[in-house]
């Protein structure tokens, strides 16, 4: 079992529930406190290694967007010596570097996320450990009397479960349809028409950069000259 699967059986059960399904009721009470000490190292463990890469993604990101500035330079130097033809083609290599930059800025969005999640499951983990210190031997004497209880809530919640189940995968079942029909529209495209497409577009979206790029150094130029 994994750390964030075994991180969630934690957090949601119910230590009643255990504690009546149990033999030794001290015994696994203290196997419980025990697995929530380690899975809590574990997750530790992993949101330290989440840092860690954002951290060498956030490097690598400020890299990529100098070096995308730097392909800028280049192309303003190209117009500026009247070399159109060396222009393009720095700027055809800040798109490409720009799209590794919005691949990496999107990985930091995914690992701030995850970090978030993490922190919540730390504190929710924490939460429950200490809860199930500070009410280990409470739960011991009231094992007895939390059997009745624990049957109890069971049969109120129960139908409220199944009927939050069924809608969830109501719901799930809606969006895999939409996903279908959008698959759907694309069964038959030929792959090098799209391919094509896409250069078309990246072309105009050079030329268009160009231009630009011209008509701020030319007005530049004419600020100067006044």
């Amino acid at each position: 079992m994994g750390i964030f699967s075994r991180m969630s059986d934690i957090i949601n059960a119910n230590i009643n529930a255990m504690l009546e399904k149990a033999e030794d009721p001290e015994k696994i009470v203290r196997l419980m406190i025990q697995e929530m000490e380690d899975t809590l190292v574990e997750v530790r463990s992993a949101a330290a290694r989440a840092i860690a890469d954002k951290k060498t993604d956030s490097r690598k990101l400020a890299a990529i967007r100098a070096e995308a500035q730097d392909w800028e330079q280049k192309a303003e130097l190209a117009v500026t010596k009247g070399r159109d033809d060396l222009a393009k083609a720095a700027l055809h290599e800040k798109a490409a570097v720009e799209r590794v930059a919005a691949g990496l800025a999107e990985q930091l969005t995914q690992v701030d996320d995850g970090l978030e999640r993490l922190n919540s499951d730390i504190v929710r983990l924490q939460e429950k450990l200490a809860d199930a210190k500070a009410r280990q031997k409470a739960l011991l004497t009231r094992h007895e009397t939390s059997n009745h209880r624990l049957r109890v809530r069971e049969q109120l919640h129960q139908p409220k479960v199944d009927d939050a189940l069924m809608r969830f995968e109501k719901f799930e079942r809606k969006i895999e349809n939409v996903e279908g029909r959008v698959e759907a529209y694309d069964l038959g495209e030929r792959p090098d028409l799209r391919r094509e497409i896409r250069n078309l577009e990246g072309e105009e979206k050079v030329e268009q950069a160009l231009n630009e790029l011209k008509q701020r150094l030319n007005a530049g130029g004419a600020k100067a000259d006044g």
